[in-house]
């Protein structure tokens, strides 16, 4: 079994997607589509930068969107390969709701623009931080934040891999987090340049404000199911999409739950589709033994033709 993932934020890099579009028609179309969607040139900062403007969440979203899909559509188009499963990091669970056609492109650009500026709003700049934790158990990072909190919020965001969580909260409660990581014995504990604290509760106004956008957004029957960031099971209930969504903003990513949810459903190969390797760099961690390919240029669509 086969089984696409894609990336979410920080996998952005300034010129992404922009050798699919100069060969691929149907890559050409999804930035031509995204630029119509948002009246915004997301294509010239996705092929061009500036990095400096990549890098902002309202931004950077739906570029990683926009080059997520690029390669979906390439790869449907050019290598007759399909998924089984799919699964998504944060942003990327919502390419891979695009994957399983449960969501329009055009609805996911506009869902995953308000996502940046709600998740952007929701806490003021400098308030809230985010600090990878690698060498610790999970059950020890979590006691951490307990003791680090002092009536603040300090709490995982993304169970990546064996040994590597991400944290988030307040900015005070993530530093004192980080030093009694130290104390544990952790490897590395060093801070994340985000502009906001994701996937801690610290989200919740954020989660409120998609909610009312998905009021007005249809979800379709799923073609193939998606494992859930929230829940790391799969879900094929269409119904269930706009609460798991909401839900995901303030809740941490269950990333190696999720990969391994895919490996006992029978997953043994991994594509990973859009900008960057580092699922595919996760993955390895989570499993050895899988196959991984990652794929968002030319290079890596030589297998396949």
């Amino acid at each position: 079994m086969v089984g696409f993932v894609f990336p979410g934020q920080g996998s952005q890099t300034s010129g992404m997607g922009k050798e699919l579009a100069d060969n691929f028609t149907v890559a050409r179309q999804v930035f031509e589509e995204a630029d119509d969607t948002l009246k915004i040139p997301l294509s010239g900062i996705c092929f061009e930068g500036p990095e400096e403007k990549l890098k902002l969440t309202e931004f950077t979203q739906p570029a990683i969107l926009a080059v997520s899909t690029a390669v979906l559509r390439v790869v449907e188009a050019e290598t007759g390969l399909h998924p089984d499963l799919l699964a998504g990091h944060s942003l990327g669970e919502y390419a891979a709701l695009v994957a399983a056609r449960v969501l329009s492109f055009s609805d996911a650009l506009v869902a995953v623009r308000h996502r940046g500026l709600f998740m952007q709003e929701a806490v003021p700049i400098g308030t809230g931080s985010m600090a990878a934790v690698l060498g610790l158990d999970n059950d020890i990072v979590e006691e951490v934040c307990r003791a680090a909190a002092d009536n603040q919020i300090v709490a995982p965001a993304n169970y990546n891999s064996p040994g590597q969580i991400v944290i988030a909260g307040h900015s005070e409660a993530v530093n004192r987090a980080m030093e009694l990581a130290k104390e544990k014995g952790c490897r590395k504990a060093v801070l994340l340049p985000v502009s906001a604290p994701f996937h801690c509760s610290l989200m919740e106004p954020a989660g409120e404000r998609l909610g009312e956008l998905f009021s007005g957004i249809k979800f379709n029957p799923f073609k193939v199911p998606v494992v859930t960031n929230v829940e790391a099971r799969a879900n094929n209930d269409p119904s269930r999409v706009p609460e798991l969504l909401v839900r995901q903003v303030s809740s941490p990513v269950l990333w190696e739950d999720s990969v391994m949810e895919m490996i006992r459903s029978g997953v043994s190969s991994f594509v990973e589709l859009g900008p960057g390797k580092v699922l595919s760099g996760l993955i390895k961690r989570i499993d050895k033994n899988v196959e991984t390919r990652s794929i968002d240029g030319l290079s890596g669509l030589k297998p396949f033709q």
